[in-house]
């Protein structure tokens, strides 16, 4: 409870105060963060050696998986949130360029381990090697959700006009 005031304090709100745009972005990030814990399992059952060409194969699926559905809740954040947001604050430095910076780090993580793991002739080494980008994309996405949902969805809430949370939650619906 302690640490949900101290996030008030910061500027952050409850989802029942965020538009209904925002509040769908920010309701799209536990399902996905649940993904990700199961992800990071995987990697870390691989890290210690049990069943790797097992594991690998199931991680790879599932890795798959999470960025078919990773994919549009990004494009809503980046072709619609972040450009609208941009116009305030621009897009090159700040908020939005961190944020911006750390889907393209995610993505390229995730990229980089379903192109490598799709060779036939993976050692369990190289197998062990390839879920660090899973892993590293877990943390970077976890820390990267919670940023949205304590600064800058509330910030969106504080800076977009009623009319702009319309069209933000209207663009958002177009995005399948």
């Amino acid at each position: 409870m302690i640490v949900s005031n101290c996030m008030n304090a910061m500027g952050g709100m409850s989802s029942a105060e965020l538009s209904v745009g925002l509040n769908q972005l920010k309701r799209e990030h536990p399902p996905l963060l649940a993904q990700l814990e199961g992800l990071y399992q995987l990697t870390q059952q691989i890290e210690q050696g049990l069943g790797v060409e097992e594991k690998f194969a199931v991680l790879k699926a599932k890795v798959s998986q999470f960025k078919d559905e990773l994919d549009p809740h990004s494009e809503r954040e980046e072709g619609v949130l972040f450009p609208m947001m941009g116009v305030y604050i621009g897009t090159t430095s700040g908020p939005i360029a961190v944020m911006e910076y750390e889907h393209d780090q995610a993505k390229g993580q995730i990229g980089t381990f379903l192109e490598k793991a799709e060779s036939s002739n993976l050692t369990t080494k190289e197998m062990q090697k390839l879920s660090e980008l899973i892993k590293n994309a877990y943390f970077i996405l976890a820390e990267h959700f919670s940023k949205e949902e304590n600064i800058l969805f509330p910030m969106a809430e504080r800076m977009l006009t009623d009319e702009e949370k319309q069209v933000l939650y209207r663009k958002i619906q177009e995005i399948k």
